[in-house]
């Protein structure tokens, strides 16, 4: 059994002496997990690292095997948010949602043209914290968790929506809060139709996001949320002044 495909590193982890495990997301395979032979020896470390973009090749003999990868680099994406803390934090976040949260070896061709798109415009700087939080809808979406921004359910009206239910996802207006108004997610405007965003809005958006994500994505499997997303929470709100 083989293939090879472009794919994105989205987790590498040590195993024995200069060896890892990796985990590669293709558009065709998933999330695949296969061993690296020399992975964090001096000459290929660089290669696997979360965020690269890599032309990856998967060998096993059977199936249900762990396998085996090699990889050439295409694009250096880990070592160019390194310098930049807000990029490093997206792309880091990003990658470990994916491995988290994807079932191995499943297809979610959107979720990884959606991810290419981040990690293409990571230098957008706040805009792609934006970025971040449209993909993890997405990702909710193509996990059979999708959230409803199309209407409220109280009013049946699309107008003024400013809140999301965090039992059902669904959209809440303005007017109809009330009393429950504390109780109920913010929905940031640009999650809707676009637009800038302030750092409170990106704030808000992770966390309505992240709430879907622990909730279902990673409560479903009992798991947390990767703390690398819980870091770039923490950072998200210190740019909103929280």
């Amino acid at each position: 059994m083989e293939w090879e495909a472009p794919g994105i590193i989205v987790a590498a982890r040590p195993y024995g002496e200069g060896d890892a495990v990796a985990s590669v997301f293709t558009e065709v395979h998933g999330v695949c997990r296969g061993l690296v032979r020399g992975g964090f020896s001096r000459a290929r470390a660089g290669i696997w690292q979360p965020g690269n973009l890599v032309e990856a090749r998967w060998v096993a003999r059977l199936a249900d095997q762990l396998g085996s990868f090699t990889a050439e680099l295409v694009h250096p994406a880990a070592a160019r948010a390194m310098d930049d803390a807000l990029m490093l934090g997206v792309l880091s976040a990003a990658c470990a949602m994916a491995e988290g949260a994807l079932p191995e070896r499943q297809a979610h061709p959107r979720v990884f043209r959606g991810l290419l798109h981040l990690i293409a415009h990571l230098a957008a700087g706040p805009d792609a914290v934006a970025g971040l939080a449209v993909w993890e809808l997405g990702l909710l979406e193509d996990l059979g968790y999708g959230l409803d921004f199309s209407g409220c359910p109280v009013t049946g009206g699309s107008d003024d929506l400013a809140y999301v239910s965090p039992r059902t996802g669904r959209a809440v207006s303005e007017a109809a809060a009330g009393i429950w108004r504390e109780r109920l997610l913010k929905l940031p405007a640009f999650l809707r139709g676009g637009g800038a965003a302030s750092p409170e809005e990106l704030f808000q958006a992770l966390r309505l996001t992240g709430h879907f994500l622990a909730r279902d994505a990673f409560g479903a499997r009992h798991m947390p949320v990767p703390g690398a997303r819980t870091l770039l929470l923490d950072r998200v709100a210190g740019l909103a002044g929280y």
